[in-house]
């Protein structure tokens, strides 16, 4: 089996409040929200993550969807350069109504960063490495 590409499907309760924290974020649309979900490119690698309205998700799923507030069903690890670029997303995604899970810090020899979590809790690292 060889997948010729792979991206997340997100629950999330605000379809306009989630377009606009990612926008601001500096994530690419990939292609036009419309009233199931909004979907953006997160990665040079062109990962994608398209964010559907909870219970979209639940009745195409047909499973309980976890509630991300209460618990990390995924952390995704977004890679940074320097340092100065850490701090940088840390400010960024702060002025757009992320919540800062960690502040920027050192992690044993090579790693800097920080975790956040987005408007609908779900979990992101910022690493330089």
């Amino acid at each position: 089996m060889h997948p010729k590409m792979i991206w997340a499907n997100l629950p999330v309760d605000n379809l306009e409040r989630t377009t606009k924290f990612y926008t601001d974020l500096g994530f690419k649309q990939n292609g036009t929200p419309n009233s199931q979900l909004t979907s953006f490119i997160i990665a040079e690698n062109e990962f994608i993550i398209h964010f559907f309205l909870k219970e979209v998700l639940k009745s195409n799923m047909k499973i309980e969807i976890a509630d991300a507030h209460a618990a990390a069903e995924i952390m995704f690890t977004l890679s940074a350069e320097n340092k100065e670029e850490v701090d940088e997303w840390a400010a960024v995604v702060t002025k757009a109504g992320g919540k800062l899970l960690s502040q920027p810090e050192t992690f044993g020899d090579s790693y800097y960063g920080f975790a956040f979590a987005d408007p609908d809790g779900h979990r992101f690292n910022v690493f330089q490495m």
